[in-house]
């Protein structure tokens, strides 16, 4: 059970530095520590913490008015995790705005010892990001995955990371529970994909492959990118690809859209929903 709660009376004590003006100071790339914010994202924070995943809270902050709302979920901690509260005009010098939700985390994610690419099981479906710079798309991509039931996430290096405050809220947390790498060319992942029996669909709205045909397979991939330019034509040139049908005269769907309906497609052929 997490130890009882330190009041905070100075936005200005060293024990929540972490916390302070996080809009302008996002934790985001900084030895795998973040800022969770919301109960939801508080309630994931702490299954992955207690079931030994990817993730650990390392401290929490709160609202006064809060703390006894999220009294279960901190109830799952153990006591060498610390609790803060503070009154809701200290909190708002904290963060730097005007903090409604009142929930707040320091998280941290765990080296794993081996790639995920290496540790995901004979029968599979996982989701790759190119350039997926915006983070609302980014938190969307991961609730999509969780949704449907995807094994995995891989974004390459120029896509943001989805640690970033805003993506893992948008994510309802889903961040915290999908398996994820970050790192690399896009180009170099689908081809350690390819060579681990993986068939790689591409998305594209001019793909070859009505989304709705694909055939199942034990192993397979959705690539993704960002909008406006998509995917670059090597990749599209390479491996194979699909698109949603839709409206004459409409260029193309939102990224977080697309990938919700090519994932709920591939894993339904698949049997996975």
């Amino acid at each position: 059970m997490a130890a009882a709660p330190i009041v905070i009376d100075d936005a200005d004590d060293p024990r929540i530095a972490e916390f302070r003006d996080i809009k302008e100071r996002d934790l985001t790339g900084r030895q795998g520590r973040f800022i969770a914010e919301g109960t939801v994202v508080l309630r994931m924070l702490a299954v992955a913490h207690v079931n030994d995943g990817d993730f650990v809270a390392e401290k929490i902050l709160l609202l006064r008015n809060r703390a006894d709302g999220v009294s279960e979920i901190l109830a799952q901690l153990p006591d060498d995790v610390p609790v803060f509260i503070a009154e809701a005009e200290v909190l708002d010098r904290i963060v730097g705005f005007h903090m409604h939700r009142g929930v707040l985390a320091l998280g941290r994610r765990r080296v794993s010892a081996t790639s995920l690419i290496d540790r995901l099981p004979e029968t599979a479906l996982v989701l790759v990001g190119a350039g997926i710079s915006n983070h609302d798309n980014a938190g969307s991509m991961f609730r999509n995955a969780a949704a449907f039931r995807a094994d995995g996430v891989f974004l390459d290096e120029t896509s943001c990371d989805p640690l970033y405050r805003k993506a893992l809220r948008v994510s309802v947390g889903s961040v915290l529970s999908v398996p994820y790498e970050r790192g690399g060319t896009a180009e170099a992942l689908l081809a350690q994909l390819a060579a681990r029996d993986f068939a790689i669909w591409t998305l594209s709205p001019r793909g070859e492959t009505d989304i709705r045909s694909i055939p199942p397979s034990g192993r397979m991939a959705l690539v993704v990118g960002t909008e406006g330019e998509g995917l670059p034509q090597e990749i599209l040139s390479r491996f194979r690809s699909a698109r949603i049908p839709q409206s004459e005269g409409l260029d193309s769907l939102n990224v977080a859209t697309a990938t919700g309906i090519a994932l709920f497609a591939m894993s339904s052929a698949a049997g996975r929903i």
